[in-house]
């Protein structure tokens, strides 16, 4: 995207944001987790738990605000096309994508905060391959957690707020895209669309269930299932769905890569 000036339109732009967020989030969890199978330890010190809940939360609470713009890029993109320039423009876009990755280190300070000031009563084993705020929360004192609990309720409207706003966007959008006249329009569309979704409401069923499932369904099994689900699945499966299966993309790839002669040192 960077180096292709051809990609250098709003969905590129935030898709390259979307790419830079994904190599965090997958390296925040998965490399310590890796290390510790190899070496077979389980140790993580408390400064490097603090730290990996630190950049988990802001790099997946800044992907879950960019993936909301997004949806709103693609409406505009579908149902306003005449529109598209104005509305989003570079400084407009840079501004929104400013606002995601603020959203998510301020949310990232909040809770990271609120959870380490809380006493560890219980031991110090997280039953999880990374520090997940819900396992750290089992460790503190009874009643000490209110108030983080109460900060990922408030947490979750907000979350549920931007849901709301994405699933109407998606309406609009198909209902936009089935009146076109074009097959091979509505190909395009519902290929750019509907991966997406499918992405975005595997993140959002997973943390959801991660963070406000009953302690009643809790098992370790269950936990790691959609621990992974959430954490890993969606970073992967996205530069799959946004690079691998786009046209543009690879010409740009063939042409970045594919067309430099060999020469011998």
């Amino acid at each position: 995207v960077a180096c292709d000036h051809r990609l250098h339109t709003p969905m590129y732009f935030f898709l390259l944001n979307l790419a830079l967020l994904d190599l965090g989030c997958i390296s925040t969890t998965l490399p310590k987790a890796m290390a510790n199978a190899l070496w077979d330890t389980r140790d993580i010190s408390y400064a490097g738990c603090a730290a990996q809940v630190f950049f988990f939360f802001f790099l997946f609470s800044a992907e879950y605000s960019l993936l909301t713009i997004m949806s709103y890029d693609r409406y505009v993109a579908i149902c306003k096309p005449l529109h598209y320039g104005t509305l989003l423009g570079s400084r407009a876009c840079a501004s929104m994508a400013a606002a995601a990755w603020g959203t998510g280190l301020l949310y990232s300070l909040l809770h990271t905060a609120n959870t380490f000031s809380l006493p560890l009563c219980q031991g110090t084993a997280i039953n999880q391959f990374f520090c997940e705020i819900p396992h750290i929360l089992k460790l503190s004192c009874s009643g000490s957690y209110l108030r983080e609990f109460g900060l990922i309720i408030f947490s979750a409207f907000i979350f549920f707020g931007c849901f709301v706003f994405i699933v109407m966007s998606y309406v609009q959008i198909f209902r936009a895209v089935l009146r076109m006249p074009s097959e091979q329009g509505r190909h395009k569309a519902f290929s750019t669309c509907l991966p997406h979704l499918a992405v975005l409401s595997l993140f959002v069923i997973t943390s959801t269930l991660a963070y406000l499932k009953p302690p009643s369904i809790s098992s370790p099994s269950l936990d790691l299932v959609v621990a992974v689900l959430y954490t890993v699945v969606p970073p992967v499966m996205n530069p799959v769905i946004y690079s691998m299966r786009n046209q543009e993309i690879k010409q740009a790839l063939r042409k970045l890569f594919g067309d430099k002669p060999l020469r011998y040192q």
